[in-house]
């Protein structure tokens, strides 16, 4: 029997050996992706920002914008995407979400704005190197960011009626008059309450840009290593604008320079600017603008009613209107919480910048006779019905929608840099590139 214990032994050394030699394979270290910065709760991983600096620089190598050192490009884009990263987290508390059937017409959209179906757009992004994944998921933040900025600044902003007779009084200001810039942007941004160091700093900062600037650099390069913008990656242009849709500061600093120059370093509120002149004209004004007549039915959201109540008794009125013929008119003044109730829901023709964001957006996607499905805005829930279009003069009336839509579109611009910065600020930021 004692002969049986060595067999056992040596059975029980071969197992042992052969596990000892299978663990450094079993045991190897795995890769696991590092983090390159906190934000509030969330992170960004060195996976992602190697993606979006790739993406990048294929953008700017498309448009032959010459390529800003990688690492201060690394530095920068992370910068974006904390800010944008902020901003969703801010959209996720407003609970802002884009639906992918929303996403799904929205992608469609831009492969027929490029004149391709869906199939063919994804296989043209997959040649060019991108990730389709990652092109839906870019156009969903985009659109959750409009959407917040809609509810967090577009619809708050209010443009008083004295504002707009000095805005008709100012010949310089009167939109048959006002000279139009084309401008490209660079913005650093400075935080609420920075202290004198920072603030050097960021001059600093925005000087090295300008000089860069006077020695010849591509202004799309210095935007996207420098500039905290929205629309630095594509070249800081801000397109053509009139002068009261611009800042008082902007239009200051440009009117007298000749096209092609830089301004200096222009400070605001929100930070440092840097603009340059692309080109300038006279006004030329549209005198004629796309109009709709338009009807609603709208349902308050109170104490007793709430969001779901409203929009189900929508439902059930739009249902009766498509498939139950029912008058639109009738069941506007029956049930519409909305003074224009009494003439059967009945808007008038109405102009581009009349109505609230979420509203125009629903209208314009309509055909004529059709009606909507339940729509939200900040004045309750809404059915929409389109009754005709048409191309109209625009008259001494309309001067004055005219001018509250170029001062509210300053004013927009002006807050949301502002409440994009605050937003950044209010943020518990870890940086951890350089770990």
């Amino acid at each position: 029997m004692n002969s049986t214990y060595p067999d056992l032994t040596r059975r029980l050394f071969i197992l042992i050996a052969g596990a000892l030699f299978a663990l450094p394979a079993l045991a190897a270290p795995l890769l696991l992706d590092r983090i390159v910065a906190v934000v509030n709760n969330s992170v960004i991983t060195a996976s992602e920002l190697d993606r979006k600096v790739e993406q990048t620089l294929r953008q700017l190598a498309q448009r032959n914008t010459p390529l800003p050192p990688r690492t201060q490009l690394t530095k920068q884009l992370l910068e974006r995407m904390i800010t944008e990263k902020a901003l969703l987290q801010a959209a996720e508390e407003s609970n802002i979400r884009i639906d992918g059937d929303t996403l799904d017409r929205t992608l469609n959209r831009i492969a027929a704005q490029n004149n391709m179906d869906l199939a063919s757009f994804q296989a043209n992004l997959t040649r060019d190197g991108i990730d389709f994944e990652d092109f839906r998921q870019q156009i969903r933040n985009e659109m959750t960011i409009v959407r917040l900025r809609e509810r967090e600044v577009d619809n708050r902003v209010v443009v008083t009626d004295a504002e707009i007779d000095n805005y008709l009084a100012s010949r310089k200001l009167d939109p048959r008059n006002q000279t139009e810039y084309n401008l490209a942007h660079i913005l650093i941004l400075a935080p609420e309450g920075a202290s004198p160091e920072q603030l050097a700093e960021l001059r600093g900062k925005a000087e090295k840009a300008l000089a860069e600037l006077k020695a010849g650099a591509d202004f799309a390069q210095v935007s996207a290593a420098y500039s905290d913008a929205q629309n630095a990656m594509q070249g800081g242009g801000m397109g053509w604008r009139g002068e009261a849709k611009l800042p008082g500061l902007f239009v200051d600093a440009v009117k007298d320079i000749k096209v092609g120059d830089n301004t200096g370093v222009l400070r605001s509120p929100n930070g440092f600017h840097i603009l340059r002149l692309l080109d300038k004209r006279g006004a030329d004004a549209t005198t004629v603008v796309l109009q709709t007549r338009a009807r609603h039915i709208l349902i308050k959201t109170n104490e007793l009613v709430t969001d779901q109540d409203a929009y189900i008794r929508l439902l059930e009125l739009h249902d009766r209107v498509a498939n139950g013929g029912a008058d639109f008119a009738e069941l506007a003044k029956l049930h519409s919480g909305d003074l224009s109730a009494a003439k059967g829901g009945d808007l008038g023709w109405l102009s581009p910048g009349d109505t609230v964001p979420q509203f125009e957006r629903a209208m314009n996607a309509l055909k004529p006779n059709e009606t909507s499905e339940p729509i939200k805005s900040p004045f309750g829930w809404h059915l929409i019905q389109v009754l005709e279009r048409r191309d109209q003069d625009v008259s001494q009336e309309r001067q004055r929608m005219d001018a509250r839509r170029a001062l509210r579109e300053r004013k927009s611009e002006e807050a949301f840099e502002d409440w994009v910065r605050q937003t950044r600020d209010r943020a518990y930021v870890e940086y951890r590139l350089e770990d």
